[in-house]
């Protein structure tokens, strides 16, 4: 097929001999499958800001890593160059999400380039060599919804023993290839650490995959893996090897009303002597 613009400068630099035909067209990017020598491999054109139809990136950007205060300036004030920042940002969290879980041991495409936009990297094969399909596209038995479960469920301790949630986890981006799930579409992964939204995020992901899996193993509609891993995380007992049970003791004890109303009360009080001292001062102006 005929080289699409933004996939030249890896022709150009010799990271791609051929384009063999476009696999998908998402919500933030094309991906085109291509031959690097003998090698078939993905590469993924990261749509421009303005193109993209993911409306909640501000949420998902909180607590990750800048390169230095002046950029972290620029990206609050939302100046062009905070907005080009912001956007080169966006386009390398998933270049640096897929190094740091390759290297953690999560079951992700592994990444070969990143080039004016464009990541190049491992095609997740099926057994006949030719693209794995979408969880969504494949039919299960229970127990390989079970074995499929657990192994998601592991990856996704590995994520966050790292400091990375996933964030739009679901049978839409995940691939299974002969050895099981593959997690892929991670530029929204979520810095655990610094987002105030993680363990929601967090949470959603596990149940998005429990509700998935359930449909042919019912019996995992009655776990709770999202806020046991939420909760050895917090405490920091959570280890790649963590043992999960799915099993969460909620907390059930009745508010202490008494204390609560106290609370309330020191509030007012404390919110009435500011406004007190600032009349005061007011009146010490006139």
């Amino acid at each position: 097929m005929k080289i699409p613009k933004r996939l030249q400068p890896l022709v150009d630099d010799g990271m791609v001999d051929e384009v063999l035909f476009q696999l998908m067209s998402g919500k933030e990017a094309q991906v085109y499958v291509v031959r690097s020598g003998e090698s078939i491999r993905c590469a993924k054109v990261y749509k421009e800001a303005q193109k993209r139809s993911f409306k909640q990136a501000v949420q998902y950007q909180e607590g990750r890593k800048v390169r230095n205060s002046r950029q972290a300036r620029a990206m609050g004030k939302k100046s062009r160059y905070g907005q080009k920042e912001q956007e080169d940002a966006w386009l390398n969290a998933e270049v640096d999400a897929l190094y740091r879980l390759a290297a953690a041991g999560v079951r992700v495409p592994k990444p070969l380039g990143f080039v004016d936009g464009v990541l190049l990297m491992e095609m997740i094969s099926d057994e006949d060599g030719k693209a794995a399909p979408r969880l969504d596209d494949v039919t299960l038995t229970p127990d390989q919804a079970r074995a499929y479960h657990q192994q998601v469920i592991a990856d996704v301790v590995r994520m966050l023993s790292d400091g990375l949630i996933h964030g739009d986890l679901s049978e839409f981006n995940v691939l299974v290839d002969p050895q099981g799930p593959v997690i892929i579409d991670l530029p929204q992964a979520v810095n655990a650490a610094g987002n105030n939204s993680a363990e929601q995020m967090l949470e959603r992901d596990v149940d998005n995959m429990r509700r998935y899996f359930g449909r042919y193993a019912p019996e995992l509609l009655a776990t709770d893996y999202g806020k046991e891993i939420w909760s050895l995380y917090e405490s920091g007992n959570l280890h790649p090897d963590s043992r999960l049970t799915g099993c969460f003791e909620h907390e059930t004890a009745a508010a202490d009303l008494e204390e609560v109303m106290a609370v309330i009360a020191a509030a007012k009080e404390e919110e009435l002597e500011r406004q007190e001292r600032i009349r005061d001062a007011d009146d010490d102006e006139d």
